[in-house]
């Protein structure tokens, strides 16, 4: 079966620790509802540093991308299906969905 990369774009902060709190549960929920078909849950990202062509670094993202998810479907109309049941929506966040290709081992 396919394994397909859900990325998190952007997204509110929550307003309050407790808010923070009550989002991560609906998250963990959701996360624990897709069962086996989750292979990599929950992949926030930190301290992101940006290298440029010309190898100069700049601390930052040069997206609004802020983790991903990979999860297993038939298809990528199932693979969308489950992102649209994402809590990630509910703070007006945005999911890039898109199926990881294998490649051939390296040696």
């Amino acid at each position: 079966m396919p394994n397909y990369i859900l990325v998190y774009l952007g997204g509110e902060k929550p307003a309050s620790p407790e808010e923070g709190k009550q989002h991560y549960a609906k998250y963990t929920e959701w996360l624990k509802a897709l069962g086996d078909s989750v292979i990599s849950p929950a992949n926030p990202f930190k301290d992101t540093h940006t290298v440029h062509s010309d190898r100069s670094v700049v601390a930052g993202s040069a997206t609004t991308m802020s983790g991903f998810t990979i999860i297993q479907a038939e298809t990528i109309e199932a693979a969308l299906e489950v992102a649209k049941t994402c809590p990630f929506l509910d703070v007006k966040g945005r999911l890039e969905v898109s199926e990881l290709m294998d490649m051939p081992a390296q040696k």
